[in-house]
């Protein structure tokens, strides 16, 4: 089986994750793409692979077989789920080869069209071979490309058993898309000592920062009266989250920001006059700047319930995980193998912070650091999604080095 096939084999499984169910993995497909991944762990020949009864999460180790000395144990990591933004359901993935860099018509019956200026960095892949969607589903890269690529990785070093190597240990995971990927998570059963996500975008992404993340949910407390006797009695719940949302910085919403600027992002609301939700992510890389977007949060709050005398708004605010930059410092070895291995795959390191989430940034304050790094895929979450082969291939051979760099 090809990188390629492989790849094609892992998103013809449905993963997409469910945030509104609570259940580990959310949701049937993830568990399934889990047994198939075991099921080929143990047919490549690895004695030491375990699933979770109950979670399904996948573990396996390929032993060290460096008998004079004792070298780190390295691990790597992906995640099956991919994002409920679209449909993950019957995906029909096509292979274009020789891409012309020019505008990619995926459907032609319903005018779905990738156009190259609102993704000009895929000028880059002209010449290449690239899979891309029907425009009716994203395409499932973030993160079965991972997936591939580590498994690419194992299943070389098992059977070349005369590469030297120290402990191998790779692990795939459900429920990152949800947040929460790793909250089942064996660490001490994985036995890494550092590790790696294989979950970034172009090659030679490799991240050691995310955002600092928090979680708000507000409750507005509305009074229906009739809107023709509503003078001085009316309270309309969604006005009471409008007037809230217009309290934040304008110029601080993800449209508006990039690089190592944080924001307030409302991502759903919901409702009536008389009861309505709305529900924010609060990011920012600085942690002081992270927590004055908290209080200015719970500031404006405070303002709208002191202006009607008694509490119309109800804020649950909840951390979700933090910059991991503070815990890789402390170990920049990480970080440095890995740039090291891309150097000798003659690809240029492109350091930069994830805007957004990761499971290693979790489990770095879980005490296993662990930095993202690229897959060649892009445009993920949506119907533009796309993975260049070629970039694949080239990973594959990063996580090789990688393990060579710690075999040193």
């Amino acid at each position: 089986m090809s990188a390629l096939d492989r790849f094609l084999d892992y998103v013809s499984f449905d993963t997409r994750s469910d945030s509104g169910i609570d259940a580990y993995p959310s949701t049937p497909g993830q568990r399934k793409l889990l047994d198939h991944l075991y099921i080929q762990l143990k047919e490549m020949g690895l004695t030491d692979v375990r699933q979770d009864e109950k979670y399904g999460c996948v573990y396996a180790c390929l032993h060290s077989n460096v008998l004079e000395r004792t070298l780190p144990a390295i691990g790597f990591l992906a995640h099956v789920d991919t994002s409920e933004a679209m449909s993950g359901k019957d995906i029909k993935p096509r292979i274009i080869e020789d891409f012309d860099a020019r505008d990619i018509v995926l459907n032609e019956e319903l005018g779905i069209i990738t156009a190259m200026d609102d993704f000009p960095e895929m000028k880059d892949l002209k010449g290449k071979t690239i899979v891309v969607t029907d425009g009716t589903t994203l395409l499932g890269s973030d993160d079965k490309s991972g997936v591939t690529e580590i498994m690419e990785m194992i299943g070389y070093f098992t059977a070349h058993p005369d590469e030297k190597h120290g402990n191998i240990c790779v692990a795939f995971t459900a429920e990152e898309e949800t947040g929460r990927g790793v909250d089942h998570f064996d660490i001490s059963g994985f036995g890494a000592q550092f590790a790696y996500t294989v979950d970034g975008g172009r090659l030679g992404d490799i991240s050691g920062e995310t955002f600092n993340a928090a979680g708000a949910k507000l409750t507005a407390h509305g009074r229906s009266v009739h809107p023709g006797e509503g003078c001085g009695r009316l309270i309309n719940a969604l006005q009471l989250l409008m007037d809230l949302h217009a309290k934040l910085p304008a110029d601080q919403r993800p449209e508006c920001t990039k690089d190592r600027q944080g924001f307030f992002h409302m991502t759903d609301m919901s409702g009536d006059v008389e009861s309505a939700v709305s529900e924010y992510i609060i990011r920012d890389h600085d942690e002081a700047e992270f927590e004055k977007k908290k209080e200015l949060f719970i500031k404006a709050v405070k303002e709208i319930n002191d202006q009607y005398g008694f509490e119309v708004l109800s804020l649950d605010l909840k951390d979700q995980y933090y910059n991991m930059k503070s815990r890789l410092d402390m170990h920049p070895e990480v970080m440095d193998k890995a740039l090291a291995a891309m150097k000798k795959c003659a690809v240029t390191p492109l350091i930069s912070p994830i805007r957004g989430g990761t499971d290693g940034s979790r489990l770095s304050f879980m005490g296993l650091p662990c930095p993202n790094l690229c897959t060649g895929g892009g445009n993920f979450h949506g119907k533009h999604e796309y993975l260049c082969v070629e970039e694949m291939m080239i990973t594959i051979e990063i996580l090789k080095q990688l393990v060579r760099e710690w075999a040193v």
